[in-house]
């Protein structure tokens, strides 16, 4: 399909026609897309706006961050919410920082509280230590796996202590998490650490330790 047989096709009654439509622009270049997927933000199918909100973090334009910012401090669709705080991890843009902060601490869904420590792990901003160490506090374990993931991802090695506490976790996910993220924070304790979670017997979680073990000796030999 061309760019103006994707628009007509947006505007379709069928709402399966509308998502093939948003689902084709994942060819298109991010400037000639991102005006297109604009159209599909406020369509009355929650799944459609869903997938919409998600693109423009994927082929966002000049306005896609100020429309993310907007959803996510004032949709009234927590999961629309989510969404926009994913996009918003995608985009990378350190001005979503302080936003993606207080949607974590102020956002009463967990869904959404969960995007925003996801994302924070993608800006990689080092500010985002307390936050985290807050995440791994909740009761909720995706949320633990989020922080831990993203302590990783901004390689926050004051935080080693706080999350190797999680090495005997009942949930082999948040071990798998941990194994992983130890990858990227070299310091005393995180070797062995993965010894130890190299004999762990869920194979993924083994598995995760020999590639982080494999990474940091790398670095080393660097």
């Amino acid at each position: 399909m061309d760019l103006e047989q994707i628009s007509a096709q947006l505007k379709s009654e069928d709402s399966k026609d509308r998502m093939l439509a948003l689902a084709s622009l994942r060819d298109v270049p991010a400037a000639q897309a991102a005006p297109l997927i604009r159209q599909a933000l406020h369509d009355k199918n929650l799944q459609i706006r869903s997938m919409a909100v998600f693109a423009l973090g994927i082929k966002p334009d000049e306005e896609s961050y100020d429309i993310l910012i907007n959803l996510l401090t004032s949709d009234p669709d927590y999961g629309i919410r989510a969404d926009a705080a994913g996009a918003l991890g995608y985009l990378e843009d350190p001005r979503a920082f302080e936003t993606l902060v207080r949607a974590f601490y102020e956002d009463t869904d967990w869904l959404v509280r969960f995007s925003a420590a996801v994302s924070l792990g993608n800006l990689k901003d080092p500010r985002a230590h307390d936050v985290l160490m807050q995440a791994l506090q909740s009761d909720e374990v995706v949320m633990q796996q989020a922080a831990i993931a993203a302590v990783g991802e901004i390689g926050d090695l004051e935080a080693v202590d706080e999350i190797l506490k999680f090495a005997q976790s009942e949930d082999w996910l948040v071990r798998q998490r941990l194994a992983e993220a130890l990858g990227y924070l070299p310091t005393p304790k995180t070797e062995p650490a993965l010894r130890y979670l190299e004999k762990d017997s869920q194979f993924q979680v083994a598995e995760s330790a020999r590639i982080s073990l494999t990474r940091l000796q790398k670095r080393k030999d660097g």
